[in-house]
C-alpha cells in the first residue's frame, strides 16, 4: 500500500478545472502539469467512449475508474456520437449544479487545436493545454523522470506487433521505438499506441495488472485487461 504522493501542490487554488482522459500518459502527464505547476484544482476526469465504434483508446471502464480511485479524482464516463456536443453538455451541467468549473485541460500534443479552441470558447472556459507543441521525446522522458509508470495497452497492427503490449514506459521502450521506426512518433501522438497509466506522483495505489489478453480487432492491437488490483 502506498501511504504518501510526492506531487507537491500550492495553497492557493486557481479554478476548479476538468481533465480530458483516456487513462493514458499525455492525459494524466497534462493533468500533473496542470495540478503542480498552473495551480489548478481538478475536479473530475472525463471518459468519453465512442459509440460508433472501438478506438485505441478504448480502456475497460471499471480500470478507468479503478485508477481514478488510486489518484483521488472522480471520474465521469460518457457515451458519445459527437464528443464536442457532449463536451459542451457534461461541463454545462456540471456548472449548472453549481461545479464551478473554470477551464479544460488536454493531453494534446500537435493535434485537434481548432476542436479544443471551439469547445472552451462556446463554454467560455479556460483552455489549458500544458504539452502543446512540446517535443514529444522530452514529454516522454520528462514523463518517465517525473516517476510515473504506465504500459502499452493498444497499437496499430501495420505498425506495431503484438509483443509490444504491456510493456512499461521506460528509456528502454523509448530507444525500441525509435530503433525500430522512426517514423513513429515517440509519444505516439498519432494514434500508433496508446499507454494505460498504473502508478506515479499523483497516486495513492498502484495499479496491479492480474491478468490479460492480447485481442486483434479493427486494425489494432488491445491488451484486455479483466483483472487487477489496487495495491
Amino acid at each position: 500500500m502506498k501511504t504518501e504522493t510526492t506531487l507537491t501542490l500550492n495553497k492557493t487554488k486557481k479554478g476548479k478545472v476538468v481533465v480530458s482522459w483516456t487513462g493514458g500518459k499525455d492525459g494524466c502527464f497534462a493533468c500533473y502539469k496542470a495540478i503542480s505547476e498552473g495551480n489548478f484544482d481538478v475536479a473530475y476526469l472525463l471518459n468519453f467512449r465512442d459509440m460508433k465504434r472501438r478506438g485505441s483508446h478504448e480502456i475497460n471502464p471499471e480500470l478507468l475508474s479503478a485508477q481514478s480511485q488510486a489518484i483521488g479524482i472522480p471520474i465521469l464516463h460518457i457515451d458519445f456520437m459527437s464528443y464536442e456536443k457532449e463536451f459542451k453538455r457534461v461541463v454545462r451541467e456540471l456548472n449548472e449544479g453549481g461545479a464551478g468549473i473554470e477551464g479544460a485541460v488536454f493531453g494534446h500534443i500537435e493535434t485537434h487545436r481548432n476542436l479544443v479552441d471551439r469547445i472552451c470558447s462556446d463554454l467560455d472556459i479556460k483552455l489549458i493545454l500544458p504539452l502543446w507543441k512540446r517535443g514529444s521525446e522530452q514529454i516522454i522522458t520528462d514523463f518517465i523522470d517525473a516517476g510515473f509508470e504506465a504500459i502499452v495497452v493498444s497499437v496499430k497492427a501495420d505498425l506495431l506487433g503484438k509483443e509490444w503490449l504491456g510493456r512499461k514506459i521506460d528509456k528502454e521502450f523509448v530507444s525500441d521505438l525509435r530503433s525500430f521506426h522512426k517514423r513513429i512518433d515517440p509519444c505516439g501522438e498519432f494514434g500508433e499506441y496508446h499507454t494505460f497509466v498504473i502508478d506515479g506522483p499523483m497516486f495513492k495505489n498502484r495499479i496491479r495488472i492480474v491478468e490479460s489478453e492480447k485481442i486483434l480487432k479493427d486494425g489494432y492491437w488491445f491488451l484486455d485487461i479483466p483483472k487487477y488490483e489496487r495495491i
